[in-house]
């Protein structure tokens, strides 16, 4: 019996999907939830495990856009699986006889030994020269732009210059010593690297992504402001509390549960940030769904931190790196990605100095986060040297005014250089739960 596969679901709203890969070729033999292919769609990519055991039948090739509930491949569950010892090797064995295998070997050595006398007079005839040719007709190669003379063509070989770029003197345009001594390569001449090229098609994915990034960019009025953190009481925190937090709790005390929570605090004192524009109207939440930017295999992922105006320092943590390590086994799904109410981009990762990070639609704003590096700053009258990050808040300028979104910026700098005083109640080691 043929076993149909159809498409499954992925999420609401998600009508098709798109085969990214084939895992197993048309004929294999597959064992029931074995993974049989990667599908793409506009959210995440998910692999299709196989829902019987038994022999496959590809009905879609990779690339093909299929919709929801569409056959992709048939499993005949019936057929026999394929098994191995002596039969299997019998099945390989030559069908001619024992006589015609032993004859094999004299009719194969004859062939060789045709094959070697043919090479040897080839090689011969080549290494003779021709009668007709003489050593100036050899070297006689003509160009377009004219003939290099010897020690010409040994100059231009050197520089890698094509000689069809340079212009003779001498006579009847050959091209002379001097000429090649002066030669310069032209600017749009390829040099002798590798120029290849592949076209390869985007993910359905990466499509979405790029087709969300233009639209937040063609409907949004969106602008961005910056302002700078002096990271010292946060190192000096780390550092004296990150080897017993991760003794106490198996996660690190990173920098993500920090700028989580003083989103969390900026977002009650300025409930416009934490809104979206539906047409006419705008939806404030009372709740903070908080998107954290994360790089996967298959490109830019951002997965949702619940309401993270319940979490602690150690809830932060343990759910930022549960979500990352999904993301980077692939296995994050279309639900975790959905619903955010405002996004945090780490660029700091990759060594940003500093960046203008888009809005994630239908958000209204993005706060991006950037490298930390000792710089001089003036405190207290006096210059110093502090680990410095600067921070960029994009926003929608149709919902968020400048008031509220500088103020915004404010308080987060204000909360993440004051982090015992306004994260942690004076607290420390009650807020880190130690």
């Amino acid at each position: 019996m043929a076993l149909e596969m159809k498409v499954p679901s992925p999420g609401e709203s998600i009508t098709e999907v798109e085969i990214a890969q084939w895992l197993v070729e048309d004929g294999d033999w597959v064992e029931k939830d074995q993974a049989i292919a990667e599908v793409d769609s506009d959210k995440a990519t998910l692999e299709l495990p196989a829902e019987a055991s038994g022999i496959i039948t590809l009905k879609a090739e990779e690339g093909d856009a299929v919709a929801v509930g569409e056959v992709v491949c048939l499993i005949d569950t019936e057929a026999e699986k394929p098994g191995g010892g002596d039969d299997t090797t019998e099945t390989y064995k030559n069908p001619g006889d024992e006589k015609g295998a032993e004859n094999a070997g004299p009719d194969l050595d004859k062939q060789q030994a045709e094959n070697k006398d043919s090479g040897d007079k080839a090689e011969a005839k080549t290494e003779t020269p021709s009668k007709s040719s003489t050593p100036d007709q050899t070297q006689d190669k003509t160009y377009a732009t004219g003939t290099p003379s010897p020690a010409a063509k040994k100059i231009l070989d050197e520089k890698e210059i094509d000689p069809k770029t340079v212009k003779g003197s001498g006579r009847d345009g050959r091209i002379t010593k001097n000429d090649a001594e002066n030669a310069q390569p032209s600017m749009g001449t390829p040099g002798n690297g590798s120029r290849g090229s592949e076209r390869k098609k985007l993910s359905m994915l990466r499509r979405k992504v790029a087709e969300r990034l233009v639209s937040a960019k063609n409907e949004t009025a969106m602008l961005t402001t910056f302002n700078e953190v002096d990271m010292t009481p946060i190192f000096d925190l780390r550092k004296e509390y990150k080897e017993t937090f991760k003794e106490k709790h198996g996660v690190s005390l990173g920098f993500m549960s920090f700028f989580t929570l003083a989103v969390v605090r900026a977002l009650e004192m300025y409930p416009e940030v934490n809104s979206m524009i539906d047409g006419d109207y705008k939806i404030t939440y009372d709740y903070k769904d908080i998107s954290i930017a994360v790089s996967g295999p298959k490109g830019l992922m951002v997965p949702v931190i619940r309401n993270a105006e319940n979490l602690t320092f150690r809830g932060v943590e343990s759910e930022v790196k549960r979500l990352a390590i999904r993301a980077r086994d692939g296995q994050i799904t279309v639900d975790e990605m959905t619903g955010g109410t405002f996004t945090i981009s780490n660029g700091g990762v990759f060594g940003s100095m500093l960046s203008t990070p888009i809005i994630n639609p239908p958000q209204s704003a993005i706060l991006g986060m950037h490298n930390i590096v000792e710089r001089p700053i003036a405190k207290d009258g006096a210059i110093a040297i502090a680990p410095i990050m600067y921070v960029a808040l994009s926003y929608d300028h149709r919902i968020i005014d400048g008031r509220e979104s500088v103020g915004f910026l404010v308080a987060i700098k204000e909360a993440l250089e004051s982090p015992e005083e306004l994260l942690m109640d004076n607290d420390v080691k009650k807020a880190l739960e130690l």
